[in-house]
């Protein structure tokens, strides 16, 4: 028996540059979430995020063709001086966000108090795993959409939907890392500078590149994270992700380089109920935004159409394998064979 058609989940595709936006747009994405030139986002690094003009123009050119664009907020204020992240707030106001992606509860609170109109859209920085936490944060900040850290198994996620009245947004594509978002800490032992609050693993001050007779070398904090023969493909120095001598053996210690996808499971995520897919890469290039943008456009289109016939297209995987980071893909936490 056809089986009647699911609600499509809302496309929320990552936007680290006007250009990447408007290309997000064109390619069919619902939303865009973006950052500022600071480090109230965690994608702080140089060269990307917008300026107040650019933002102006980003979210105009969204809201002309029917789309939202939300604006992301998820490091944790610092103490010393609060006001960055509250005139933040007021920017995605004045700019007229349509939500703002918060973690840190102190600006919630402000957001809340000063902003009551505004929608609050939890970060996956948060960590809030449980349907617990997520209903703390909606009765105490009016929450409206919680994103899930990706260290729940797919049966988790259908619990936590079946126990919360707040969206849900899951992330569908892109790169792992050690899965305890809003918890690393693995960069700052090695610079000093929390990812958690100046919004950048790895900041590039703290990378340097080394040519050698073999190789190149590349050190954060002067901590040597990998080697590259001279022709192979060179990974942006993070500790999770670096090639370390353990035993004898150089290899990836931590994590290996690989991207989430979830197409397999598509069908299944709209029967759920999941009200949002996250495609995550506001650091990638704008030409990675449209053709990932692309692919899931047409997949939730085509679920959405014939969810009992839906199957993955090899083009689709083709295209998502090539950007894949190390060119590899898994389902991650959500399947878990070992169990």
């Amino acid at each position: 028996m056809q089986q009647p058609p699911f609600a499509a989940p809302e496309l929320v595709c990552p936007a680290g540059s006007l250009r990447a936006l408007q290309l997000a747009v064109d390619a069919g994405a619902d939303t865009v979430y973006l950052g500022l030139k600071n480090a109230t986002n965690a994608r702080n690094f140089a060269g990307l995020n917008f300026d107040d003009a650019q933002v102006r123009e980003g979210i105009a050119y969204a809201h002309k063709r029917g789309r939202k664009v939300l604006m992301a907020l998820n490091t944790f204020a610092q103490s010393a001086d609060v006001t960055p992240w509250y005139r933040a707030v007021d920017t995605a106001v004045d700019f007229g966000a349509d939500a703002l992606i918060c973690a840190d509860t102190a600006v919630m609170a402000y957001a809340t108090r000063t902003h009551p109109e505004l929608r609050l859209h939890l970060s996956v920085q948060a960590s809030a795993t449980s349907y617990e936490a997520i209903n703390f944060y909606q009765r105490h900040y009016n929450i409206q959409r919680a994103v899930l850290p990706r260290v729940l198994t797919l049966q988790q996620v259908q619990h936590v939907l079946r126990n919360t009245s707040v969206e849900i947004e899951c992330f569908a594509f892109g790169s792992l890392c050690v899965m305890v978002e809003g918890r690393c800490t693995l960069s700052s032992y090695a610079t000093g500078q929390s990812p958690n609050n100046v919004g950048v693993c790895s900041p590039p001050s703290a990378v340097r590149w080394t040519d050698t007779p073999t190789g190149v070398e590349s050190r954060l904090g002067g901590m040597l994270i990998d080697h590259y023969a001279p022709d192979e493909p060179r990974g942006y120095p993070t500790i999770c992700k670096g090639r370390f001598v353990v035993e004898g053996k150089r290899d990836y210690a931590i994590e290996e380089p690989t991207s989430l996808n979830t197409l397999a499971i598509l069908p299944e995520l709209m029967k759920m109920g999941v009200k949002a897919l996250k495609i995550e890469g506001r650091q990638r290039s704008p030409a990675y935004t449209e053709q990932v943008t692309k692919v899931w456009r047409q997949a939730i289109d085509a679920a959405k159409a014939s969810p009992d016939r839906f199957s993955v297209q090899p083009t689709w995987t083709a295209t998502l394998g090539h950007l894949a980071e190390g060119q590899q893909h898994t389902l991650g936490a959500l399947d878990r064979p070992w169990r």
